[in-house]
């Protein structure tokens, strides 16, 4: 038989006047999107947002320990930067100016800097956002180093993030050496295999790394502190001979190839001091508008080659040769990426060439690419 049941209660008067509000602000929304898009064959159902039922999968994340044990310099980083700048000086990567965020040095923070850089590899799988924290000197006194950040390599068919190294400025350092193997291999000649190091820190062991990858080289070595360490470091991980110089000048003077990478508070080296037979200068200590390693006599004497003109001329060496009206944007003779696709050239005769490194975007996609393919199969 039929079971007889109660008729169901009314929702509470409240409960309904809030439910035909929202339906009703929810269907005036929509029109209004309908409207702002313009009338068109689409019915209004399809610009209904539907609920999220679900979300991407959280990013993995890489400590700093398996970032060093799985990435360094060789020929997968050197190859992959080397492509990106190719790519970058066809127009096909996607490098916006790097952001840069001061922290002025109060009682409750600083000084330090932060740099948010990224950028995109037309036809790569995934882009890449960096955040590099650098010169935050007081860490000295909470042992802990001067510099930190993170790279976010992003999936470039959905936009959700895949991973987040937890890099501490290795992967920056790293692209770094890369860059500087890069304008090795294609500004310099199989004989020049003199190269000195101004500035000993990380970068500079990395550059040392770029280096003998190019080709076998005799070191040689000059900072205020730490020179002999990295000479003899450097000897004994890459089996060629380091020498410690007394002076930049006595490093100038014997260097076919310089490779310099102070905190570019001063500059490092003179005109007078270089190798007339012929030198290049492979700077990348520069990537504000604070910093100038490289003289301006020497810049404007030089063939003049940039990683990108747009930020070499705002944060590199450029910069001041500009500002001085010692050279001008025609002066630029290449891009890296020109001299690596072969529409410029790189070494010609006993002339000085400076590579100013200010470090791209476009790197820190080619690095971010390399790490995702080696440590996700992690």
């Amino acid at each position: 038989g039929i079971v007889n049941e109660a008729p169901p209660k009314p929702a509470p008067k409240e409960s309904c006047t809030i439910s035909r509000s929202s339906t009703m602000l929810a269907a005036q929304l929509g029109r209004a999107l309908v409207r702002r898009i313009g009338r068109s064959s689409v019915s209004s159902a399809q610009f209904v947002r539907p609920l999220a039922l679900s979300a991407f999968p959280p990013p993995r994340l890489f400590d700093y320990k398996t970032i060093t044990a799985n990435l360094k310099i060789d020929k997968d980083t050197i190859d992959a930067v080397e492509a990106a700048f190719g790519a970058l000086a066809k127009g096909h990567v996607d490098v916006p100016m790097p952001m840069h965020i001061g922290i002025e040095e109060t009682s409750v923070a600083g000084p330090g800097d932060c740099h948010i850089k990224g950028g995109y590899v037309s036809g790569t799988p995934t882009f890449t956002v960096k955040l590099a924290c650098v010169s935050f000197y007081n860490n000295k006194n909470l042992n802990l180093p001067p510099g930190s950040g993170i790279f976010i390599v992003v999936n470039a068919v959905t936009g959700a993030p895949l991973g987040i190294f937890s890099e501490n400025r290795f992967m920056t350092d790293l692209r770094t050496g890369a860059a500087g193997a890069v304008a090795m291999k294609h500004c310099t000649t199989a004989t020049q295999d003199v190269v000195g190091f101004i500035g000993c820190g990380a970068i500079a062991r990395n550059m040392a790394r770029a280096a003998a990858a190019v080709r076998p080289i005799k070191g040689v070595a000059y900072a205020i502190d730490g020179a002999e360490q990295f000479a003899k470091d450097m000897e004994a991980e890459l089996g060629m001979p380091f020498t410690v110089a007394p002076s930049a000048e006595a490093l100038c003077r014997q260097s076919d190839v310089i490779f310099t990478q102070t905190p570019g508070g001063s500059t490092v080296l003179e005109k007078s001091w270089l190798n007339p037979k012929g030198v290049t200068i492979i700077a990348s200590g520069s990537d504000q508008p604070t910093k100038q390693e490289i003289p301006i006599d020497v810049l404007k004497a030089s063939k003049y080659i940039a990683d990108l003109v747009k930020q070499t001329s705002k944060v590199g060496e450029l910069r001041s040769a500009l500002k001085a009206g010692a050279m001008k944007l025609e002066d630029v003779h290449a891009e890296l990426g020109e001299v690596v696709n072969g529409t410029k050239s790189g070494r010609e005769g006993n002339e000085i060439i400076v590579v100013d490194l200010t470090g791209t975007g476009a790197q820190d996609a080619a690095i971010g690419q390399v790490a995702w393919d080696k440590l996700s199969k992690l």
